[in-house]
Formats: C-alpha cells, structure tokens, sequence
C-alpha cells in the first residue's frame, strides 16, 4: 500500500511555476499571435487554461484553448481498461499552422505526449507542437521532453505522482505516493 510521502507543490508553488511557464512560451513563440493550447485530459486542462488566463494577463492576447482526450492512441490500452472510454477531444478552432502548445500535469514514460501528438494531427498539421508539464518525474521510454517544465522531480519507477487541479479536485497540489 502507498501512502503520501511529500507534498512537492502547494498552490503558490503551483501558481509560480505556471506564470513561469506562461512567460516561456511567450518568449519563445515572440508573443502569443498564432499560439493554442491543448488540454490533455483530465488534468492537463485547467492546467492549460490558467497558462491561457497568465497569459491574457501578461499581453491582452487571448490564446484559444481546447481538451485532448488521447485515450483512443495510446499504445498500453489494453493496460488502461479492457475497454476504451471515449471522453472526446474539444478543440472548437483549427490547429492547422498554429503553434500549438500541448499541456500535461505529469511527463513520465512519454507514453502520453506521444498519443496526443499522434491525436493533434487527426486535427490537422500545425505549424509546430511543444510540450508543457506541470511536473517532470523522469523514467522517459521514449525520446520526448518537456519545452516547458514547472518541476522536475527525480523519483522512483514505483513511486506516483499526483497533481490535483480544481476544478476537478478540491485542492491544487502535487502530491508523491511510494511504499
């Protein structure tokens, strides 16, 4: 049984590290003209849509944000359930030569980054695709990383990491479980 070893963010820590990210994609993008962001569900959305909000604050650009539900591309489905519960993707606008950002709570194998890549271009060819995470806890499998990362967090293959994000949880932090 695992039980809570740390807490390694609280909301502060959270809310610093998002503004910080916020500001990196503005500098590498030269403003937010041409920028979307894309949620991975569940908890890469509200993510999203507070670097959206930092960023409105920033420059007065509003930066269209949409869910990606990358259930259907994953390679370990048979791993998540028997069956696949299609959640849908919402992206109300066209990533067609767009920069778009996708945004996840935790990078781990990479497993995750690579199904929404493989998902976006069902949406059309962007321009380019980065990669937000709010945490960076290592173990990659296969060759992605991060453009922007809130925390990297050295941890064990067992150990788990959870972020919590109102408004699907009560609380904002990031939590690491191990035995």
């Amino acid at each position: 049984m695992q039980h809570l070893k740390s807490i390694l963010m609280d909301e502060t820590a959270v809310d610093r590290a998002l503004k910080r990210i916020s500001h990196e994609i503005l500098e590498k993008n030269q403003g937010g003209g041409g920028l979307c962001l894309l949620g991975i569900k569940r908890r890469g959305v509200p993510l999203a849509e507070k670097i959206a909000q930092n960023i409105f604050e920033i420059e007065g650009v509003k930066v269209p944000v949409g869910s990606l539900d990358i259930t259907l591309y994953r390679d370990d489905l048979s791993e998540v359930s028997e069956e696949a519960v299609l959640n849908s993707s919402n992206i109300p606008f066209s990533v067609a030569a767009k920069k778009v950002v996708l945004v996840d709570d935790v990078l781990f194998t990479g497993r995750t980054a690579r199904a929404a890549l493989e998902a976006v271009m069902k949406f059309g060819r962007p321009e380019a695709v980065q990669l937000a995470v709010l945490v960076d806890r290592g173990h990659r499998e296969l060759p992605i990383r991060g453009d922007y990362v809130g925390k990297n967090v050295p941890t064990a293959k067992n150990e788990r990491v959870f972020v919590k994000m109102p408004p699907i949880d009560s609380v904002c932090s990031v939590e690491i479980f191990g035995e």
